[in-house]
């Protein structure tokens, strides 16, 4: 144990400096400390496995814990964006517009509601949902423009009120076309 301290407390003083200059010319000082911390307490618990010399492999580990502290830093900036997208607006208001949207898409035929599934909810590209479903890519968009049309149409049907909103710009565009 004293011969392993003792091997690591060399390694330590001669790579540091290097590791740090790696981590900093990647993402800067900010994460720096933070990232050569990580990349030591690694090499400590697996002492056995850092090679001779010691500075290549070291840099490999810096480099994959600098990608997993920028893969957590965008997963808590998209958190935080998520969070302050609800608490913008009326929550009341997007929980009954979720609503609606949830009773039109449960009204619809079961295709229909896989196509927009697939989409909206698991971000496929057409060319994939079309594997998924075993059609064409044509085929496919073709489905989803009827999917759409008949979700809206079950979306009207459900609030009376949104058929004359969603008219009403039609209209005004229509009239502002005309006069141009």
């Amino acid at each position: 144990m004293a011969d392993d301290a003792h091997w690591f407390t060399g390694m330590y003083d001669e790579c540091r400096q290097r590791v740090w200059a790696y981590v900093v010319s990647r993402a800067g000082r900010q994460v720096a400390d933070e990232v050569v911390s990580e990349t030591f307490a690694i090499a400590w618990r697996r002492l056995d496995d850092v090679p001779e010399p010691a500075l290549p492999w070291l840099l490999g580990v810096a480099r994959n814990v600098l990608r997993d502290t920028i893969r957590a830093e965008v997963r808590r900036e998209a958190l935080a964006a998520e969070l302050r997208s609800w608490t913008e607006g009326d929550v009341a208001e997007q929980v009954t517009e979720r609503m609606a949207v949830l009773r039109a898409l449960a009204a619809l035929p079961e295709d229909d509601r896989e196509v927009l599934i697939l989409v909206a909810w698991h971000g496929l590209s057409p060319k994939e949902v079309a594997h998924v479903i075993g059609c064409s890519s044509a085929a496919f968009r073709v489905r989803l423009h009827r999917a759409r049309k008949r979700l809206k149409q079950a979306m009207a049907a459900d609030d009376p009120a949104r058929t004359a909103e969603a008219a009403r710009p039609r209209v005004q565009n229509l009239s502002e076309e005309w006069w141009a």
